[in-house]
Order: C-alpha cells, then sequence, then structure tokens
C-alpha cells in the first residue's frame, strides 16, 4: 500500500494567516489613511524626547505622487487580502474545476506583492533610522506584517521551480527599489521660502537639510514686518503659550511664519522648549501640561494642536493690531 505524504501543517494555514495579517494591516494603513486625510492626529506613543509617528507621517516620505503613503499601502493589503482569500472562498463553495489554476496564479501574486511590499518597508525603515531619527509604531508594524506575509508566502507551498522564484524575487526587488528610489528622488529637503513682490503673503515649507542645534534647532530665514512683531506682543500680554520641540520641523515652520525679530519675542517670554537634551529643555512642565504633539499652543485654558497660521491666532486672542502678515502655511 502506498502512503500518501501527509501536508506541512504551515501549507495548510499559511493561506489563513496572511488573510489575518492582511487584515491588520488595512486596518493600521486605513486608521493612518483616515486620520491624515481628515487632518487628524494619529494617537501615537514613544518615549520622551524622541521624534513618534507624527513627524514621521507629516514628513517628505508620506507622501507619494501628491497622496498620502498610508492610502498606497492600504491598497496593498487590500490586494493581498484579496490573493489570499480567493482560492479558500472558491473552495468553501465546492467549486474544484479552477481552484488549482486560482491556487498558483495567487500564489506568485502573493510572492510578488511579499516581495515589493518588503523591499519598500525596508528602504521606509532605512528612512526612519537614518534620515528621521525617528519611532513610529504604526510604520515598524507594517514593516513587519510585510515581512511575516513574505515568509509565510515562501513557506506555504511547495515551490517547484526554485531558480524561477528566485529570479522572479531579484527582479521584483530590483524594479522596486529603482521605482522607490526614483519617486522620492524629488523629496525637497530645504527650505523653499521666496518673498512675494506683490504683496501677497509668501507660502511657508519647510524640511530639515541639517541636523538641528539642540539650543534653537534650526536657523530663523524670515524677516518680520509691523504685524507679526504686533501679534507677538499681543500673545505674550494675553499669556499664550507655545510648546515646541528643537528637533520638530513644523515648530521651525511655526518660527518661519513670525520671522526671526518676532519670534524672538515669543520666544523669550511665552516657548516652552519640551526636549530633554535641550540646554533650555523644560520637559516637566511640558508632562504637566499633557502635551502630546508639537508645537502645541495653550491660550486661555485650550490647546491647539500644529502649526497655526497667524491670522488665527489673532482671532483666537482677540488681536485687533495690524494683520497683513507676510506668510501663512
Amino acid at each position: 500500500m502506498i502512503r500518501r505524504r501527509s501536508t506541512p501543517g504551515i501549507h495548510k494555514w499559511s493561506r489563513p494567516a496572511i488573510v489575518a495579517i492582511a487584515g491588520f494591516g488595512i486596518l493600521n494603513t486605513g486608521y493612518l489613511t483616515f486620520e491624515k486625510l481628515t487632518g487628524s492626529t494619529p494617537v501615537c506613543t514613544t518615549p520622551e524626547n524622541v521624534k513618534g509617528c507624527v513627524d514621521v507621517l507629516s514628513s517628505p516620505w508620506a507622501t507619494v505622487l501628491g497622496q498620502p503613503l498610508p492610502l498606497f499601502g492600504l491598497l496593498a493589503y487590500i490586494s493581498m487580502f484579496i490573493f489570499a482569500l480567493a482560492p479558500l472562498a472558491l473552495n468553501s463553495r465546492g467549486n474544484h474545476k479552477n481552484q488549482k489554476q486560482l491556487e498558483n496564479v495567487t500564489w506568485w501574486l502573493l510572492f510578488i506583492g511579499a516581495i515589493a511590499m518588503s523591499v519598500f518597508s525596508g528602504y521606509l525603515m532605512y528612512v526612519l533610522a537614518f534620515q528621521l531619527k525617528a519611532i513610529c509604531l504604526y510604520c515598524i508594524a507594517s514593516a513587519l506584517f510585510a515581512l511575516t506575509m513574505l515568509v509565510l508566502t515562501v513557506m506555504g507551498r511547495d515551490w517547484e521551480d526554485i531558480g524561477q522564484m528566485l529570479f522572479t524575487a531579484l527582479i521584483v526587488a530590483m524594479v522596486t527599489l529603482i521605482g522607490t528610489l526614483g519617486v522620492y528622488s524629488q523629496v525637497n529637503l530645504s527650505s523653499n521660502i521666496t518673498e512675494s513682490t506683490d504683496g501677497k503673503p509668501t507660502a511657508i515649507t519647510f524640511t530639515p537639510k541639517e541636523q538641528p542645534n539642540p539650543e534653537f534647532g534650526w536657523e530663523i530665514t524670515t524677516k518680520s514686518s509691523v504685524a507679526e512683531i504686533a501679534l507677538a506682543e499681543h500673545l505674550v500680554k494675553s499669556g499664550a503659550k507655545e510648546y515646541v520641540a528643537y528637533w520638530c520641523p513644523h515648530c521651525h515652520e511655526q518660527k518661519l511664519l513670525f520671522g526671526k525679530e518676532a519670534y524672538q519675542i515669543i520666544n523669550d517670554n511665552s516657548k516652552v522648549e519640551c526636549a530633554g537634551d535641550s540646554p533650555n529643555g523644560k520637559p516637566e512642565l511640558c508632562k504637566a501640561a499633557k502635551i502630546e504633539s508639537f508645537p502645541t499652543w495653550v491660550i486661555n485654558g485650550k490647546s491647539y494642536s500644529g502649526v497655526q497660521n497667524l491670522e488665527e491666532l489673532g482671532k483666537i486672542t482677540g488681536y485687533t493690531g495690524p494683520k497683513n502678515f507676510k506668510y501663512f502655511r
């Protein structure tokens, strides 16, 4: 009697496991996509004085082709979910005619998708560690999901042609890496501020091209007008407080909106540095104020997170002085 070779356990549960992991990936990226598109701040837990996911998700790498990066991750996880689930759904209906062919096709699609996602996630982990020097639990979780799906895909079936599998993996990895580098080759890592000559406000954008100084962050390159100086003096008189971290690019954008002269007034009277490794740091005050992201303005007992246009700060505090501000975001 010929004994049947038993099917390894991992072959039986690899697809359901991929479905489950892709489901977690959908929840992860779906949440971040929603927060990004609605302008909300995702819930992030990171050690004190370490850049976290808010800064990562607002960095230049968090946008691809004008769309939020989590949206592309969401589409990728949905695809993997469908590829893994399709043969299982067909099998549950008792239709075995095309199931074998569908399994073969979807295994290759899962393999290609997992390779591409793992390579792309690997690049993002490099950016996270060496460019942004931050901790983003959502990003790390997504990278682990992609890597786990790749392992399950490779081990989840008997690959008849190992050479073809390795050749395909090499081609997909190279194409993904070249495409990734091409997409991010246009990332602007410098200030992009050109003052208008027609009297209209100038848009402020900033991403760092050098490491910040723990004492003051980056140099303020914009100049203040009478309006910015008047607003800064009004904010000080009204008791407004700005909580910042020297390494936060958005905090620097807030500085650029005021300009060098006006922000010096804020710096001397209303700014609270939250980074503990700064010589000016007072993290205990930030913790007492329950500051979760930077910059955060506390005005009349209410918190306002994120960069605030000067016109908005004026409205909040009842400012009635000149309002021909030079910059906006």
